[in-house]
């Protein structure tokens, strides 16, 4: 579909006919669906200005090649099927949910609905060109079950002309063409996941696009062709249905907009909150209702969808988004916004200093730890550990401790990554080696038991000399990329892995491949609409002061997007303050051939900077072997914690936590005292927050506990 730039502007191409204002140039009824532009001597639009409550229509003649009418108004579909002049209507009512309004609707299914003719007053005919821009929030929907957002048909049947509906997986344009039903069939669009949403559908002729959220567009190329010449003529438009119980949208809206001859994209797109871009909501949902006056209701029942949770904190993620929860240790109020609990009201948090809660004696030297939580089971720690005879420990948090839960074998384990896809939770390991001398070196998924309450063996991955797993989805696919290190003895200069899961086979495939020298962490982080996985190369078989980098999702891949120079690099670390986005490299040595290593050299944070679309320097921290950063909030306090490992004589060091100070950027704090530290991990529990260090060098974990100060 054209821009507003690209379409042409020379009036001999196409010439206004007349404005009419009582009838509409008809076609003959043997060119009503026909897909040359020809078959019409006069096609009807909208024009821009709205006249006593309805729209001017302008009849444009064709000649002999097919052009774009000019941008029109939107039409807001929502504002048409809602009462004019107040009241309520049944089964409606206006809930708050996620920071936004929307409408929910109990039925019955023709509540919400009006004559086309309310739009096409002096011409029935459907724009060919033109755009739907709907914001919604579903929490869920059953699997083979579909819903419509909205419907035209004919009032004296049940004859669909135009329908929008979804189900678990996709979004199809369904509509009537001379041959009979046909329908635009988007895949891998995932709407019912409890957050809002808001798409644009723009078709033109055989020509449509989805753009969810100012994401990246879905194009349809060669599909079923839209009529040139639908009439409208005895329809009538349903919003959340079908004109049937089955199918009745079950989630809030806040827009339904037409917006004819033009793709409504670039008018909402960039957007600062691109799941509510806005581009015409009913003035309703746009503010609070307000007291009304007296022996008058309000036009809508109100409500606002939340619940308030007492006790320890609750899980906070997309379907809990504008939740409640009262925290009645720390005397605070806060507010899930789908992914962390943010606070609203509470005596503010400060740390006061640091100390030893328990000495974690593990299998063998602990190379990671990754901590989760599984809900109504509990909170625990998985260890990476060295020794292959002896396996790795998971670890669960029992009476203020970790007590030893599960052992699994590993070949040499250097990392542990937990993740779920839809309701199957997952741990996967990084070994970097085989089993035995000459076997095929597997990383192993294990999939956690409800029944067994055990990790129980997946799926096997080839890996190389595996560093690190990183999981993460994209448009409702999920991912895992894999760091491989090495192949062989020598060759670092290999090809990491992105695995897509398969919901048929109910498993992992390759998706790409990207080749990395000594790939030792992968980090997956989103900014705005765009996703990105930055890689930290170690070593390139001659230098450790070698190109990390940043990729990009574009096209359905990842593609290069920039490269910053490190020195050994084994961790990156992605943290936003505010509004800003920052990422930190954890920087191990500097070497060149058979040169001496340094290990005393700068680690350095990164800002992501709009007006050059790349990642600048912010700040340098002077380490030592940092081999891991960890980023954590305290109340209102942002941290970082580095991992320092070796200075070229000795693995004790002091590992340092550093406070953000704004202007100053990160200050030190706290000094602690750790012995070859390879990781930092940051929990909170029902009695308070936690560090947890594990040690490369020693079969120890140290657990920390954060002691702080309550401040009015």
């Amino acid at each position: 579909m054209l821009s507003s730039s690209q379409r042409p502007t020379s009036r001999p191409v196409w010439e206004i006919d007349t404005v009419l204002t009582g009838r509409c140039a008809s076609a003959p009824a043997t060119a009503l669906h026909s897909g040359s532009p020809t078959a019409l001597s006069q096609r009807c639009w909208r024009n821009a200005a709205p006249v006593s409550g309805t729209l001017q229509i302008e009849a444009w003649r064709w000649h002999s090649e097919l052009t774009w009418p000019p941008d029109l108004l939107p039409l807001d579909l929502l504002s048409h099927a809602l009462p004019q002049e107040g009241g309520s209507v049944r089964g409606v009512r206006m809930v708050q949910d996620g920071g936004a309004r929307g409408l929910r609707f109990t039925g019955p299914p023709s509540a919400l609905s009006f004559p086309a003719s309310k739009l096409f007053v002096n011409c029935h005919f459907f724009p060919r060109e033109f755009s739907i821009v709907v914001t919604l929030k579903v929490a869920r929907i059953a699997p083979k079950k579909s819903e419509y957002i909205f419907s035209l048909l004919e009032e004296g049947s049940d004859r669909l002309l135009m329908g929008l509906r979804f189900s678990q997986n996709h979004l199809r344009f369904l509509f009537l063409t001379p041959a009979g039903g046909r329908s635009l069939s988007f895949r891998s669009v995932r709407l019912a996941d409890g957050g809002w949403h808001t798409l644009a559908l723009a078709v033109s002729g055989v020509h449509a696009t989805l753009t969810l959220d100012c994401g990246l567009p879905l194009d349809l190329v060669d599909g079923p062709a839209f009529p040139q010449a639908l009439s409208t003529r005895g329809g009538r438009f349903y919003v959340a249905s079908r004109r049937r119980w089955k199918g009745l949208f079950s989630g809030l809206v806040q827009q339904l907009v037409l917006v004819p001859g033009s793709d409504a994209t670039s008018r909402i797109c960039p957007s600062s909150n691109p799941r509510l871009a806005t581009l015409s909501v009913p003035p309703a949902l746009l503010q609070l209702p307000s007291t009304p006056p007296a022996n008058q209701a309000l036009p809508y029942p109100y409500e606002a969808d939340m619940r308030v949770t007492l006790g320890t904190r609750p899980v906070c993620s997309q379907p809990e988004q504008g939740q409640l929860w009262f925290d009645t240790l720390r005397r605070g109020l806060f507010l899930c916004d789908g992914g962390a609990w943010v606070s609203m009201l509470q005596e503010k948090e400060r740390l006061d200093y640091v100390e030893e809660h328990q000495d974690l004696y593990t299998n063998s030297q602990t190379f990671d730890a990754e901590v989760f939580h599984i809900p109504d089971v509990g909170l625990f720690v998985a260890t990476a550990n060295r020794d292959s005879q002896l396996g790795s420990g998971i670890y669960k948090w029992t009476d203020g401790k970790l007590e030893s839960y599960q052992n699994i074998s590993t070949a040499e384990a250097m990392a542990w990554k937990y993740f779920t896809v839809d309701k199957k939770r997952f741990l996967v390991v990084a070994n970097s080696r085989g089993r035995r001398d000459g076997e095929p070196e597997l990383s192993v998924i294990y999939r956690w038991s409800a029944g067994r309450r055990r990790f129980l063996p997946y799926q096997s991955l080839e890996t190389h000399s595996a560093r690190d797993w990183e999981a993460f989805r994209i448009q409702g696919e999920h991912f895992l990329a894999v760091a491989n290190h090495r192949q062989g003895d020598s060759n670092h200069n290999i090809n990491s892995v992105i695995y897509k899961w398969d919901p048929g086979r109910k498993a992992f495939e390759v998706n790409q491949t990207i080749l990395t020298s000594g790939a030792y962490d992968w980090e997956f982080f989103t900014a705005g609409s765009y996703h990105f996985l930055v890689v930290a190369n170690t070593f390139n078989g001659v230098s450790t002061q070698i190109p990390s980098a940043i990729y990009i999702w574009l096209g359905g891949a990842f593609q290069p997007f920039q490269s910053i120079t490190t020195f050994g690099a084994t961790d990156w670390e992605m943290f936003q303050i505010g509004s800003r986005v920052f990422l930190a490299v954890a920087n191990g040595q500097k070497l060149y051939r058979k040169g001496p290593s340094v290990y005393n050299l700068n680690s350095t944070i990164y800002e992501l900077n709009m007006a050059t679309r790349s990642f600048l320097p912010f700040q340098d921290i002077v380490t030592y072997s940092a081999v891991d950063w960890e980023f954590f909030t305290l109340g209102d306090e942002k941290f970082l914690v580095v991992a320092n490992s070796y200075d070229g004589t000795s693995y004790s060091l002091n590992s340092v936590i550093y406070r953000w100070q704004g202007y100053e950027g990160f200050v030190p704090v706290h000094r602690l005292p750790t012995i070859g530290c390879k990781d930092w991990e940051f929990f909170t529990c029902a009695d308070g927050s936690y560090l947890l260090y594990s040690s490369a060098t020693e079969p120890l974990a140290k657990v920390l506990r954060l002691k702080t100060l309550w401040q009015v």
